[in-house]
């Protein structure tokens, strides 16, 4: 989500939050206006001005009805405001793009996001979900743990850092029997936690390929540290060079600095084991749903709450074509702070990973409200 690659320098929507289980407060009150004045929301971290749908670049270009979808998923877990709309998504489907542009302008009214300081441009980066080939047992190339949460994690916290759980007797002790899986490189295991969650290529015991997931479980409270600043920092790589296959090939180069790398990032992140039946499925968000690829996006919740369909003004990493397109706001992270930030899901496979690595983009967003709900 590059020149410099957020995935690896920014925790991204790599740690979200627990998905939440009641719905997310609409925004507050307006602020008083002139009568001339647009509406103004007051929310925690960010502003929403009232606008005009003619002030959304490209709005009526995109292929819309493939946002239903992912919108009927969040109206499993409406915010606050979108119950009576909910209804309706549920329940309607939708004929073709122009039958759902018409229902969204007639339901919703848009909103500029901006910062509280009057700041309309942001920083659009991107994630992705790995693939990654492990085993259920220690064994050949395969040594490095994928673990569940300790059962003492919350008993001490901050809890032992990456460094002392790859070093210390007692902070092994804790996690033993908890490996989920093994996988044959630290970077996978670090790129996992990274980004959250994962599929593991594993095989059964029939000798059969097997695809599971590992999502996101909890972390060990320590603070994060990207592996790509560490580098650019040092000297090692250059700014615009961090790219998950440059640090890779810097590992290649240095094998016996990997643990320094590594352990420059304190933070641990804890799975849980997930099945996959089907493949097209995503991973859940913060938000408790699963995400869509291209549609989902990872926000700062006190800035727009999960399950607010947003208009996205940026570009596409790769061409620098506009990548003007509504999405919805499913996910959080921890480096996703701020008013007009958006972390954009990929999806899975090589082209999400290289596109996703190198997201790095100016961004303006719109958030759409249900009319009549959005200033109560």
């Amino acid at each position: 989500m590059i020149l410099v690659t957020p995935a690896l320098l920014s925790a991204c929507a790599s740690e979200p939050e627990a998905p939440v289980d009641q719905a997310i407060p609409a925004p507050p009150a307006a602020a008083p206006a002139a009568p001339s004045s647009p509406t103004v929301v007051q929310r925690e971290r960010s502003r929403w001005i009232a606008s005009a749908w003619s002030d959304l670049p490209g709005w009526g270009e995109d292929r819309a009805r493939e946002i239903w979808p992912a919108l009927q998923r969040s109206c499993l877990r409406p915010a606050m405001g979108w119950e009576r709309l909910c209804k309706q998504v549920v329940a309607r489907i939708p004929g073709d793009d122009a039958s759902t542009h018409a229902w969204l302008t007639a339901n919703l009214e848009p909103y500029r996001i901006e910062a509280p300081d009057g700041r309309t441009e942001g920083l659009a980066t991107g994630y992705f979900e790995p693939l990654v080939d492990a085993s259920r047992r220690p064994r050949d190339a395969f040594r490095v743990p994928l673990y569940a949460p300790p059962v003492d994690l919350l008993q001490r916290r901050p809890y032992w850092t990456r460094r002392q759980i790859d070093t210390l007797p007692d902070a092994q002790a804790s996690l033993r029997g908890r490996e989920i899986a093994y996988v044959a490189d630290p970077l996978d295991a670090l790129l996992l936690q990274v980004q959250g969650s994962g599929r593991l290529r594993l095989t059964d015991a029939q000798g059969r390929p097997q695809i599971v997931r590992v999502a996101y479980a909890g972390h060990n409270d320590q603070p994060y540290q990207s592996v790509g600043r560490w580098l650019i920092e040092r000297g090692e790589l250059r700014p615009g060079e961090a790219s998950w296959d440059a640090i890779r090939a810097w590992a290649q180069r240095n094998p016996e600095r990997v643990d320094e790398l590594l352990w420059a990032n304190a933070r641990y992140v804890f799975f849980r084991e997930e099945p996959l039946p089907d493949l097209q499925s995503g991973p859940r968000g913060a938000q408790g749903v699963a995400l869509t690829p291209g549609r989902s996006i990872a926000v700062d919740p006190l800035s727009i709450p999960y399950g607010t369909p947003v208009w996205l003004d940026t570009t596409e990493p790769l061409t620098a074509r506009p990548l003007r397109r509504l999405v919805l706001a499913q996910d959080t992270g921890s480096a996703i702070v701020g008013a007009v930030r958006a972390d954009f899901f990929w999806g899975w496979g090589s082209e999400a990973e290289q596109q996703a690595g190198r997201m790095k983009q100016s961004l303006r967003m719109w958030a759409l409200w249900p009319k009549a709900s959005a200033v109560r």
